[in-house]
């Protein structure tokens, strides 16, 4: 058995974005799957899991695009491990066209979760081949330090990032959520997504993504999301923090950096 897994997909209609790719919600949601998949035909998948009442969580995600699948044609995801200890384990991902192009890559951490209270119990209860452990990483920097957001800052040498736009809040609904009856790791993408414009994405696109949960959001809860935009030496960065408006817990830290499209001749004419 191969220490890489990979599948070959098609984008349809249904699956791609106001610009004809490939949506990053549906490609998030693919790493999942595709992840999911790898992780059962191991024998470490959540079906393996289930008589121990576990299940694995995403902790981290980070991805990195230099474009994307176009709507109507095929394109390769594979997936390997990168590292797997008693407390976690990493795991990397590559888009490619079905003739070899790089779109880019992804690299994720995972976790497994007690499905009863929620805790994380680790994976000292998990055997996997050492042949099964590629060791390999994908080419992308790993995530920056978590800097928090605040509505105002008035002390001098703040390290705080001052946000830059109006709070956001939001509550968290029934088709927000999962098996796991917490918030789906998709509707946070598509809940930062819905931050900007259609011109905005017409004419940038996500070119890296860097999504860290801290703490589960479930069902009813009340958020907010603050926000702070950097656009400086044509790098157009947001960094979000979303919170629980309860307690002002932190819950998803993400950061985003969007490129300026690159119009074709039949645009420009």
């Amino acid at each position: 058995m191969s220490p890489i897994y990979e599948e070959m997909l098609f984008l349809s209609a249904g699956e791609a974005n106001a610009e004809q790719e490939i949506s990053l919600p549906v490609l998030v949601a693919k790493f999942i799957d595709i992840a999911t998949a790898h992780a059962n035909s191991l024998d470490i998948g959540n079906p393996s899991m289930r008589k121990i009442h576990a299940g694995w969580v995403l902790s981290r995600l980070t991805i990195e695009m230099n474009s994307y699948p176009a709507v109507n044609q095929c394109y390769v995801i594979s997936t390997w491990i990168e590292s797997f200890n008693r407390h976690f384990s990493e795991r990397s991902f590559c888009v490619k066209s079905q003739n070899g192009e790089i779109y880019g890559y992804a690299r994720s951490i995972w976790m497994v979760m007690d499905t009863y209270n929620h805790s994380n119990i680790g994976l000292s209860h998990f055997t996997i081949p050492s042949e099964m452990i590629l060791g390999k990483k994908a080419p992308i920097e790993k995530q920056a330090r978590h800097t928090d957001i605040i509505e105002s800052c008035d002390i001098p040498n703040c390290k705080a990032l001052k946000a830059t736009d109006s709070v956001f809040k939001y509550s968290f609904n029934y088709c927000d959520l999962d098996s796991y009856r917490h918030v789906n790791t998709v509707r946070y993408v598509e809940l930062l997504l819905n931050r900007f414009s259609l011109s905005e994405f017409d004419s940038m696109f996500v070119n890296r993504l860097e999504l860290s949960f801290l703490h589960e959001a479930k069902y009813g809860i009340e958020t907010k999301l603050l926000r702070s935009d950097n656009y400086s030496d044509n790098v157009f960065l947001t960094s979000f923090q979303l919170k629980a408006t309860e307690d002002d817990s932190s819950l998803l830290f993400a950061r985003m950096f969007r490129k300026e499209r690159i119009k074709n001749e039949s645009e420009i004419n």
